[in-house]
């Protein structure tokens, strides 16, 4: 018990430290702003987005190739174009965009965003290129009863989560339930399951839903506050990139560019051909990406998780402390939370280094892995009878002799089928990386129900993929464990 508190506070006490250490880590303030020079230095304009916004952002296939389309992404272009670079598009979730910006994961945010008091203390702000009014979307059979904003009481109402209509539905909507998601896809389903009673959306939002949704409708509900402004986001202190894109805005403005733009957002909505043949290849290539990560994740778990188990095997205490504290640190912590410390943590912890998506979620799930795996591994070398070790020593082999020949053998053929679930397990949960915007299948599936505008289909799609995964790799697992068996 008592060695069970110590490690816990030696865990308490290096997280600590690292939260102190990312806090206090010196920020040098550059003399002059090259915030443009820069990206025009590296040459290209690095946009972080949500893509599941139409008709703002979002994904359609043409000619066979994955596109980001909407008319924010026609502004990114013209903005790209003449700062002289190439354009980069970055996609996450919603609310991870301003972390993400504030740790230089990307240069700008071009998502529908509006300059709050709040965001404006945070980050800086371009001219607004676009005024919009909030509604509120019902179902049809509900017109009567949501007519304006004292008609909420008791009523449960989405939003995305960190949105201005997230702000909008707990300031105005009297006595109304705010639920707030990731996804507008997923807000939408609830509200046509009736789970939720409304959602509010972006006015061309809202518009370009209810022309897929029969049964949903735009309410008369006017809110005091309902006028919202769209504009660009980037970095504090970021003023010639800011004079830049404000120029770039001004012209599009000025030529009327935006409303070309809207048009040709709208004409990307219209879908051509049936689901499979539109969106068949995003579910192949979100399987791939998480089978691949799955292996990475597994294979470097058990190669981190097989040091740490010997380290905590071992009589001498100074390595034992650390692999205690590692293995509860892991196991203690959700793993979400931990591709963000990996993700966002080594930016802010050190300076310049700025890991790709992908590599920062395969090092999260390889290290929580590792955890579970170190475990599994020290009980299959200690269900391995000590008498092994004493023959081994009794014939003259050191300890790492007899352990390297005799005792791990033994130790890897008990715990080959519970390295096999972790697996099957990490399968699974690699499906938490999609939050920082890796294409994996549930990635992939969120894409695929922003640009078809389903909710429902894409994600029992990618139910039975990982379903099939998961069974043909517990299958194989069988086979394989009946073999040994038969060898024993």
């Amino acid at each position: 018990m008592f060695k069970g508190q110590f490690y816990l506070k030696l865990t308490a006490i290096f997280f600590i430290f690292m939260i102190l250490f990312a806090s206090f880590s010196p920020v040098l303030a550059a003399e002059k702003d090259t915030s443009l020079a820069d990206i025009q230095k590296r040459g290209k304009l690095v946009v972080g987005l949500s893509a599941d916004y139409p008709p703002y952002e979002f994904h359609k296939t043409i000619k066979g190739k994955d596109t980001y389309v909407g008319f924010d992404i026609s502004i990114a272009k013209k903005i790209a174009k003449d700062m002289g670079v190439d354009l980069s598009i970055s996609e996450m979730d919603f609310d991870s965009l301003l972390p993400a910006l504030k740790t230089n994961k990307i240069d700008v945010i071009i998502s529908g965003m509006s300059p709050t008091p709040e965001r404006l203390k945070e980050v800086d702000f371009s001219d607004p290129y676009m005024t919009v009014q909030q509604k509120v979307v019902i179902r049809k059979e509900d017109k009567d009863k949501f007519q304006s904003t004292t008609d909420f009481h008791g009523a449960k109402v989405g939003a995305q989560k960190q949105s201005t209509q997230e702000a909008l539905a707990q300031d105005e909507l009297t006595g109304a339930t705010v639920k707030s998601l990731s996804k507008v896809t997923t807000l939408m389903l609830e509200l046509q399951q009736k789970k939720l009673d409304a959602v509010v959306l972006e006015g061309p939002v809202a518009d370009a839903y209810i022309t897929q949704y029969n049964d949903l409708m735009i309410s008369d509900v006017n809110f005091v506050n309902g006028t919202k402004q769209t504009a660009i986001a980037m970095n504090k202190g970021t003023t010639s990139l800011q004079k830049s894109i404000n120029t770039s805005l001004k012209e599009i403005k000025d030529k009327g560019l935006l409303k070309q733009y809207q048009e040709e957002a709208s004409k990307a909505m219209f879908k051509e051909g049936n689901f499979f043949t539109q969106y068949g290849s995003y579910y192949l290539k979100g399987a791939l990406y998480t089978i691949g990560i799955a292996a990475i994740g597994v294979f470097f778990g058990a190669i981190i998780g097989a040091l740490i188990a010997l380290m905590k095997l071992s009589p001498t205490r100074w390595l034992r402390w650390p692999a205690n504290c590692y293995i509860e640190f892991l196991r203690g912590t959700p793993l979400l939370v931990q591709i963000f410390l990996v993700y966002f943590g080594t930016t802010a912890i050190f300076a310049g280094l700025n890991l790709p998506a992908i590599v920062a979620g395969c090092i999260a799930l390889s290290l929580n892995s590792a955890a579970y795996v170190a475990e599994i591994i020290r009980a299959g070398i200690m269900a391995v009878d000590k008498g092994q070790e004493e023959a081994a020593r009794s014939l003259g082999m050191t300890k790492a002799a007899s352990m390297r020949y005799i005792i791990l053998p033994q130790a890897i053929k008990n715990i080959l089928p519970a390295l096999g679930n972790e697996f099957i397990t990490v399968i699974k949960e690699s499906s938490m990386v999609s939050i920082i915007g890796i294409g994996e299948l549930m990635f992939m599936s969120g894409v695929v129900a922003g640009a078809s505008l389903n909710a429902f289909l894409p994600y029992a799609i990618a139910a039975v993929i990982y379903f099939i995964l998961t069974f043909g790799l517990s299958r194989l697992l069988g086979v394989a464990e009946r073999r040994m068996r038969t060898s024993d």
